[in-house]
């Protein structure tokens, strides 16, 4: 009886070999860590390319909050109405959006103290924005200035604080510095749930310690 030997192409070899390795993990988070991936080159970067988390590191996701009803003197459903600022009257440059957006950062801040966290330990945030009245686009530029405000606002090299803008003012020091840059996404939609309300964001933050 005579066998016939058979040469297998060395290409399939080595599709073989390529696609194994590329399947094996080559890192991952220790169980406590909280590791940003952030832009390389860029020392004050707005949001992270993502966040890993370890197994062990308990998470807090808060239901989407828009902005508090601040200003009685505007009619009920006007976005007017859930301006924060005193009087009700926007600095120069300030638009709607930004003032609504620095409101409700600031109702995330008390939603995450009551839970024992800071702005700092959030990880993963998604903003929801309308289009002011009359507007053709959602305001992104405002939403992110006031973004700015309370978040990603610190040099990663020094560690020092970077002057934000409020509207068209020269930047002068965040209202909070704070070094975190979550992992984020901003959508325009074409409807909040409140009438007024052109900001609406949710937040999930880590417990570190």
């Amino acid at each position: 009886m005579k066998f016939r030997t058979i040469a297998l192409p060395a290409a399939v070899v080595l599709v073989l070999g390529t696609s194994t390795a590329a399947a094996t993990p080559t890192w991952s988070p220790r169980p406590q860590e909280v590791k940003p991936f952030l832009p390389a080159g860029n020392s004050n970067p707005a949001i992270a390319d993502g966040v890993a988390l370890g197994k062990q590191v308990a998470t807090y996701t808060a239901s989407g909050l828009g902005p508090a009803a601040a200003n009685p003197a505007a009619p009920a459903d006007a976005p007017e109405r859930y301006v924060d600022l005193p009087g009700g009257t926007l600095p120069p440059g300030v638009t709607v959006t930004e003032a609504q957006a620095l409101n409700v950062l600031k109702r995330i801040k008390a939603n995450l103290a009551a839970a024992g966290l800071e702005l700092a330990d959030v990880v993963s945030m998604r903003a929801y924005l309308e289009k002011p009245p009359g507007a053709e686009a959602a305001d992104f530029a405002g939403w992110n200035r006031a973004y700015r405000q309370f978040f990603a606002n610190t040099d990663l090299a020094t560690g020092q604080a970077v002057p934000v803008p409020l509207g068209t003012a020269s930047p002068a020091p965040p209202m909070e510095a704070n070094p975190a840059r979550p992992a984020r996404v901003t959508i325009e939609i074409a409807n909040l749930p409140v009438a007024g309300w052109l900001v609406e964001v949710e937040v999930v933050a880590a417990y570190k310690h």
